[in-house]
C-alpha cells in the first residue's frame, strides 16, 4: 500500500482466500441506504458530541497538556469509542466523499497525536501522571483493546484515502505493542481481545507481517491461565483453553467472538489450516446451539456472555449489539476463506435483526442489548442522560458503557465491503440492496452490475450487467436458506433453484437482466425443542425479517402475558402487514400461581393478531414485545378462520 493508492470500503482484504471482497461496492437505494444517510448525517455527530460532552474527548487534550488527574471521566476503553467513530468517518468518506467527515478525522488525528507518548505508546487511563502505570491492569485496562480499535480506523483510512497521519500515529503505536509483547518482551495479554483482529488487519493493510506475527504471538498465549482468574471464571477473557483445542465459543461474546476473528485472519495468512479448522467447528456448534433466532449472540446477563448450549432464553437475552458486529466480523472472514454459503446466511440474520434493530429513525438512541420478551414497557429514555444500564424498552442516546453507538456507525458505514465477493471467474453478491458492484477479474475480465430490489419489502432481485465483456464469466447469487421455493429467471425462463449460490455463466452484455424471486410469504418457526425455555412457542418471519407483537397492537395493556396464538392457521399478509390467528384466554386470580389440570379456562373468540418487524419494534415508545408466542392448537372441530 502507497500513499494516494487507495482500496476502497472494504473493511477485511485477506492476501488469499477462497474469493475475495469487493470494494467498488456502493449501495445506492432502500432499507440500508436510508439507514447509512441517517448514519451520515445524524449518528457520527451524536457520537461526537456526547464524547465531548463527557470529556472523554478532552482526556487527550490532558494527556498532551500533562494535567491528567486520577478523576479522569470515562471508563478505561473511552479511548476506543473515538477510534471506533474514526473508522466510521473514514468509512463515510471513502463511502461519499463527504467533506465533514474529511473535517472530522483530521480534527480528532490531531487531538489523538498529541497524547502519544514518544515511543509510541497510546492512552488516556495509564502511565501519566498520578496514573497507574502503563500496562498494571491487563485483566480489566483495556489498553491494547484500545489501540487494537486505532489500528481499525488506521486501516479504514489507510484503504479509503492513503496514509496520513492517524496511518502513522497508529503505525507508532503497533511499533510500540511489538517492541513491548514481541516475543523477547512481556508475555503477556490483554483480557479483552481486540489488539489481535487490529494488529493483523494493519499488517495485512501494509504489507508488514511482523504485525500479523504480534497478532499470532497474542492468540498462542491465551488459554495458558496467563491473566489473573476472577470470580467469573478465566472463560470470561478466553483464557481457559488455548482457541485451538476449544469446541464452542464461551465466556463474553463479544471477547470471545472479537478473538476468534484474528484467528481466522491468522489462520488464513499463515496458512494454518488447523486453526481455521478449529474455528470452523466453534462456529458451528455455536451457531447451532448457543444463538438465537435473531442472530443475536450471548444470553448471561452477569457476564455478558454465552450460556451453556441450549440456554437461550427470550426475555433474559442479552444479545449485545456489540456481539452482533463481531458475529458479523467472524462469518465475513471465515466465508472469504471458505466460500461456504451458510456464513453470508448468517450475516444477513444479523444484519436485519440486530444491527437493523439497535438504531432509532432518527439515528440518536440505541438498543445495547436485543431480548427476544420485554416484559414491562419500561419508560422513556431521557435523551440528555446518559443511561447507566444496558438493557430496557426504549432506546438510549448514550450509555455509561456506550461501546454499541460507535459499533453500529462502523458497520454502516462500511456496509457495503460485505455485499459482494469475486473469484478468478466471475461475481458472488450475498446481500441484496440497490446497489451498483463492479469489479476486474485476475484475468482482466470487467464485470459490473447494477442491482434493482425492494427487498426485504419484496422478493424480487433484478441483477442488470452494466458493461460488455466478450468473454464468459459467471454471475452467482445467494439463495438464502430460508427461500424454499425461489426462481431465477433468465432469457424469460423461469426455473426453481435450491437454496445456495446459484449460478449463470455466460457471455453477458450491458443490458442483460438476471432475476431472482424469493419467496417472501411469512412462515411459522418451531424452535429446537431442547430450548426448553421456548417449548411449546412458535415465531413468525418474513424474508430475513424475525417477527414479534407489541403490546400496543393488542386491546389492553396486559394481554400479552395471555396471548396465545394457532400456529396451524398460518400467518398471513394483508394491507396491514403480517397477521396470525391468536386469542386471549382469560386466568381467573388465583392464591396459588399453579392451577390443577381440571381448573378451566375462558377461551375467547380468536382475532387477528398484528405483527412487526423486530427491528422496528418501540419505534412507537415503550412497550412490551415478544418474537416466541405461545402455540395454542384449536379444539377439535373448531372452525379455523
Amino acid at each position: 500500500m502507497t500513499e494516494g493508492t487507495p482500496d476502497g470500503v472494504c473493511p477485511v482484504l485477506p492476501s488469499h482466500g477462497r474469493v475475495r471482497p469487493v470494494a467498488q461496492a456502493a449501495i445506492t437505494g432502500g432499507f440500508w441506504a436510508t439507514r447509512q444517510a441517517v448514519n451520515a448525517t445524524a449518528t457520527l455527530a451524536h457520537c461526537e458530541s456526547w464524547m465531548e460532552r463527557l470529556g472523554w474527548l478532552a482526556n487527550f487534550d490532558r494527556v498532551a497538556d500533562g494535567t491528567t488527574a486520577p478523576d479522569r471521566p470515562g471508563w478505561p476503553f473511552s479511548d476506543s469509542e473515538v477510534y471506533k467513530l474514526l473508522e466510521a468517518l473514514a468509512w463515510e468518506t471513502g463511502r461519499t466523499g463527504d467533506p465533514e467527515a474529511e473535517v472530522a478525522i483530521k480534527r480528532l488525528t490531531a487531538r489523538v497525536a498529541r497524547a502519544q507518548d514518544p515511543d509510541g505508546y497510546l492512552n488516556t487511563c495509564f502511565g501519566h501522571g498520578e496514573q497507574r502505570p502503563r500496562y498494571s491492569d491487563l485483566e480489566g485496562g483495556h489498553e491494547l483493546y484500545n489501540l487494537g480499535h486505532l489500528l481499525q480506523a488506521a486501516v479504514a483510512r489507510l484503504r479509503t484515502a492513503g496514509e496520513d497521519d492517524l496511518v502513522r500515529l497508529a503505525r507508532r503505536a503497533a511499533d510500540h505493542v511489538c517492541r513491548t509483547f514481541g516475543a523477547d518482551g512481556l508475555p503477556k495479554i490483554c483480557g479483552h481481545p481486540e489488539i489481535e483482529v487490529g494488529l493483523a488487519e494493519f499488517g495485512r493493510a501494509l504489507g508488514e507481517e511482523r504485525y500479523v506475527e504480534q497478532a499470532s504471538l497474542f492468540l498462542d498465549r491465551r488459554g495458558h491461565g496467563t491473566l489473573r482468574d476472577i470470580p467469573l471464571g478465566r472463560a470470561y477473557f478466553q483464557d481457559d483453553l488455548p482457541i485451538r483445542e476449544a469446541e464452542v465459543w464461551r465466556g463474553h461474546a463479544v471477547r470471545a467472538l472479537y478473538l476468534t476473528a484474528a484467528a481466522v485472519d491468522v489462520a488464513v495468512e499463515r496458512g494454518d489450516d488447523e486453526l481455521l479448522g478449529a474455528v470452523e467447528r466453534q462456529w458451528e456448534r455455536s451457531v447451532a446451539r448457543r444463538t438465537y433466532i435473531t442472530g443475536g449472540m450471548g444470553s448471561r446477563h452477569q457476564d455478558e456472555g454465552f450460556g451453556e448450549d441450549w440456554e437461550l432464553p427470550p426475555d433474559r437475552a442479552y444479545c449485545e449489539t456489540c456481539a452482533g458486529v463481531a458475529s458479523i466480523m467472524v462469518s465475513w472472514r471465515l466465508y472469504l476463506a471458505t466460500a461456504d454459503v451458510r456464513y453470508t446466511d448468517l450475516i444477513e440474520r444479523t444484519l436485519y435483526n440486530i444491527i437493523a434493530t439497535s438504531p432509532s429513525p432518527d439515528g440518536r438512541a440505541f438498543f445495547y442489548a436485543n431480548p427476544l420478551h420485554q416484559r414491562a414497557p419500561g419508560r422513556p429514555a431521557d435523551g440528555t442522560e446518559v443511561s447507566p444500564r444496558a438493557e430496557g424498552g426504549s432506546r438510549a442516546a448514550w450509555f455509561d458503557v456506550s461501546c454499541c453507538p460507535t459499533n453500529v456507525a462502523r458497520t454502516l458505514a462500511g456496509l457495503g465491503g460485505y455485499l459482494a465477493t469475486a473469484d478468478g471467474d466471475g461475481l458472488q453478491i450475498h446481500q441484496y440492496a440497490p446497489c451498483t458492484i463492479s469489479t476486474e477479474l485476475p484475468d482482466g475480465r470487467r464485470v459490473a452490475v447494477d442491482v434493482e430490489t425492494g427487498y426485504p419489502e419484496t422478493g424480487t432481485v433484478r441483477v442488470r450487467i452494466a458493461a460488455d465483456e466478450p468473454s464468459p464469466w459467471t454471475l452467482a447469487l445467494r439463495v438464502p436458506a430460508w427461500a424454499a421455493g425461489a426462481t431465477l429467471i433468465t432469457d424469460a425462463v423461469a426455473r426453481p433453484v435450491e437454496p445456495g449460490m446459484v449460478e449463470v455463466r455466460r457471455v453477458f452484455r450491458a443490458g442483460d437482466v438476471i432475476t431472482l424471486e424469493l419467496p417472501m410469504a411469512p412462515r411459522v418457526t418451531w424452535p429446537d425443542p431442547r430450548i426448553d425455555a421456548v417449548r411449546g412457542c412458535v415465531a413468525v418471519e418474513r424474508g430475513p425479517e424475525v417477527l414479534c407483537v407489541e403490546s400496543r397492537d393488542l386491546p389492553h395493556a396486559d394481554a400479552l402475558d395471555a396471548l396465545v396464538i394457532d400456529p396451524l392457521s398460518g400467518p398471513r399478509t394483508d394491507a396491514g402487514g403480517v397477521r396470525v390467528r391468536g386469542r386471549l384466554p382469560r386466568h381467573p386470580d388465583r392464591p396459588w400461581p399453579y392451577p390443577s389440570a381440571t381448573d378451566s379456562v375462558d377461551n375467547p373468540e380468536w382475532f387477528d393478531v398484528p405483527l412487526r418487524p423486530y427491528h422496528s419494534w418501540a419505534h412507537r415508545g415503550p412497550s412490551s414485545m415478544r418474537i416466541w408466542l405461545p402455540a395454542s392448537l384449536p379444539p377439535e372441530g373448531e372452525q379455523r378462520a
